[in-house]
């Protein structure tokens, strides 16, 4: 039988703490140019502690524990500020929705980017595919407000 790392609070704290800052680092520098026509913006790790987890629906839900179901990035760009255009806030996810033997990454809990194992090391061209397509999210967005 194939021996493969399952959903754990380490597997978890890999993700959170080594995983999602080197995407977030892609990320703010794939939209700097959009950044620019904002006049706030975040860009913060996400992590869902209100789902149950199905295994264990009175367990609570948090890294110790090992049986957090959902995490990621989350950018707010606030106050869109060109003449001509009314002003308007943008936000838009990056989720990891984490499986009990592998994690999937994608704009949204339909749509998946990217499926990896626990504990697989991320390489430097999956960090930068994941964060130019989420760039892309965003600008196609961006483009669609603007269309309306």
């Amino acid at each position: 039988m194939e021996d493969r790392p399952l959903r754990d609070k380490k597997a978890i704290q890999q993700l959170y703490n080594d995983v999602l800052p080197a995407l977030a680092q892609q990320v703010h520098q794939g939209l700097q140019p959009v950044l620019a026509l904002f006049e706030n913006f975040t860009l913060e790790r996400l992590l869902d502690t209100r789902t149950k987890d199905p295994a264990d629906p009175e367990k609570e839900v948090s890294i110790e524990n090992g049986n957090v179901q959902l995490l990621g990035l989350k950018l707010r760009l606030e106050g869109f500020n060109k003449p001509g255009t009314e002003p308007f806030d943008l936000t838009k996810d990056l989720l990891f929705k984490l499986h009990y033997n592998y994690y999937g990454v994608g704009p949204d809990k339909e749509n998946t980017w990217l499926e990896k194992n626990y504990l697989e090391r991320w390489q430097t061209a999956e960090t930068q595919t994941i964060a130019s397509q989420f760039c892309d999210a965003v600008i196609d967005g961006l483009t669609e407000r603007l269309n309306k």
